[in-house]
């Protein structure tokens, strides 16, 4: 249906944990900013297909992905290609999202090249917090309107 936009549940969680304070302070921490992309993966998806949608913004991204065991949200924030970084080795073509977060799970931070990259980026893994874990956060608990409901007093010409 033309105008509409997929949903996926990654892109649910990442919105509905930036529609909370906690949300926007954690980020904000780790150098997130209104407005900065966030670029949905997948844990199959290849590091190489991923970065090529990062490297569309030209600047520092988020990657967000879901743990496809526990269904946690994972981050990482994304610099752009630094030219004064040592030029390291281009990760393997065959290296999946799952493989670099996972790889990141230890380090929390690492320098990495992907083989269309000229210089060497960095990854920040963004530590987790209880907000970002959350999965029952809707439109409806995160902005409650009063309930109450006023009688309406009929209006008469005369």
């Amino acid at each position: 249906m033309p105008g509409r936009i997929v949903r996926t549940q990654t892109a649910v969680r990442v919105a509905d944990f930036l529609a909370t304070r906690e949300g926007k302070a954690h980020l904000s921490n780790y150098g997130w900013a209104p407005g900065m992309p966030i670029v949905m993966t997948q844990p199959t998806e290849s590091l190489n297909d991923a970065m090529g949608m990062a490297s569309i913004h030209g600047r520092a991204v988020l990657i967000a992905m879901l743990d496809p065991q526990t269904e946690a949200l994972l981050m990482l924030y994304i610099t752009p290609p630094q030219v004064a970084l040592k030029v390291t080795k281009a990760c393997a073509d065959r290296l999946t999202m799952g493989e670099f977060f996972q790889r990141l799970s230890s380090a929390t931070i690492a320098e990495f090249r992907v083989k269309f990259w000229n210089h060497t980026a960095v990854a920040h893994k963004i530590p987790t917090c209880t907000a970002m874990q959350s999965q029952n956060t809707t439109a409806a608990t995160r902005y409650a309107l009063p309930t109450r409901r006023h009688a309406a007093i009929p209006l008469t010409t005369g």
